[in-house]
C-alpha cells in the first residue's frame, strides 16, 4: 500500500473515533489518567510509579540528571525522586512511556529506536534552546520534544493492520522527496497526530507548538515553542528516519541564530550545555 493511501486510512479512522492503541500502551495511559488525580498525594503517586517498572527507571534516571539534580548526590528511590522532578514532571514521563508502547512489538526495531533516541536528542536540545535563546517554558519545551514524533510511533503500531508498512520498500517512501509539495499527506499525518494528543489529554498550547513544527516554518528571531522544536529537531545529532520537509533542513542554522543572538553564539550556549544535553539524553533514552 502507498504512503498516501495508508495515510488516507489512518485520517479515516481517526475522523471515526477509532484510535486503536496496543494493550502495554493501554496500561500506560490508565496509569496516567490516575496520575491526574489532583487528589493524588506523594505517597499515591509514589505507588502509581513503582508499580510500572519502566515509569519508575525513567523518573529515577530523570531525576538524576544534571539538569533536575544540580547538587550531584544521586537519587536511589521513587519517592525522592518525584520530590525532586515535581508531579508534573512526573506527569510528563508518564505520557513518554505511552509514546514508547504505542510501537507495540515493533518497540526494540532499528527504526523505533531511532525515532526514539532522535525523540530524545530534541527533547534535551529543546529543554536548552527555551531556557537559553526563545524564553519558552524550558519543562514545557523538553515535554513537546519528548512526544513530538508521537504520530509515526503509533504509525508504526499499526503495521498489523497494514502489512508492509515497516518493509523497506515502503518504509522507503517515507524519506523520499517525491509528493512532499502535497499538502494532503501532511494534513493527514497532522490529523493523526492531534488526535491521538488529544487523547493523552496534551495540553492545547502543547499541541500547537508540535503542529508549527510539523508544518516547518521557522520564524526569526524564534520566539514560539514551535520554533524552539524546529531548532532542536535541526540540531539533534540522532536524526529521524522519517523525511522532512526540504525548508526545514537547512545546514546554516547555526549561521542564522548567531545573528540573531547578542551575547553569546549558539554554539557557544550549546558547548555550555554540552554536559546536560548528554545528562539528560542518556536518562530519557535509559
Amino acid at each position: 500500500m502507498e504512503k498516501s493511501a495508508i495515510l488516507s486510512a489512518l485520517a479515516a479512522e481517526v475522523e471515526q473515533g477509532r484510535l486503536i492503541f496496543p494493550t502495554s500502551a493501554n496500561t500506560a495511559i490508565r496509569t496516567r489518567r490516575m496520575l491526574e488525580d489532583p487528589d493524588c498525594g506523594i505517597e499515591t503517586v509514589t505507588k502509581l510509579v513503582q508499580a510500572d517498572p519502566l515509569l519508575s527507571t525513567k523518573v529515577v534516571a530523570v531525576a538524576n540528571s544534571s539538569v533536575f539534580n544540580r547538587s550531584g548526590k544521586r537519587i536511589t528511590d521513587v519517592k525522592s525522586a518525584i520530590t525532586l522532578i515535581g508531579f508534573r514532571t512526573v506527569r510528563n514521563l508518564a505520557t513518554v512511556i505511552v509514546v514508547q508502547q504505542l510501537s507495540g512489538r515493533h518497540a526494540k526495531s532499528e527504526k523505533v529506536m531511532q525515532l526514539w533516541k532522535h525523540s530524545a536528542h530534541v527533547a534535551a536540545l529543546a529543554q536548552v534552546i527555551a531556557r537559553r535563546i526563545t524564553h519558552q517554558d524550558p519543562d514545557t519545551a523538553l515535554f513537546a520534544g519528548m512526544i513530538h514524533e508521537i504520530s509515526w510511533f503509533y504509525l508504526l503500531a499499526r503495521e498489523d493492520s497494514y502489512p508492509g508498512l515497516v518493509d523497506d520498500d515502503v518504509a522507503s517512501s517515507w524519506s523520499s522527496d517525491e509528493d512532499l509539495e502535497d499538502g494532503g499527506e501532511l494534513d493527514c499525518e497532522i490529523k493523526i497526530g492531534t488526535a491521538i494528543l488529544n487523547a493523552l489529554s496534551v495540553p492545547q498550547p502543547v499541541i500547537e507548538g508540535i503542529i508549527c513544527m510539523w508544518e516547518g516554518y521557522l520564524a526569526f528571531p524564534p520566539t514560539t515553542l514551535g520554533d524552539t522544536l524546529l531548532f532542536a529537531d535541526q540540531l539533534a545529532p540522532v536524526k529521524s528516519p522519517f523525511v522532512l520537509p526540504s525548508h526545514q533542513t537547512g545546514d546554516d542554522i547555526e549561521a542564522q541564530i548567531d545573528i540573531m543572538t547578542d551575547k553569546s553564539t549558539l554554539s557557544e550556549i550549546l558547548q555550555d550545555s554540552a554536559e546536560e544535553v548528554k545528562s539528560l539524553t542518556d536518562a530519557l533514552c535509559g
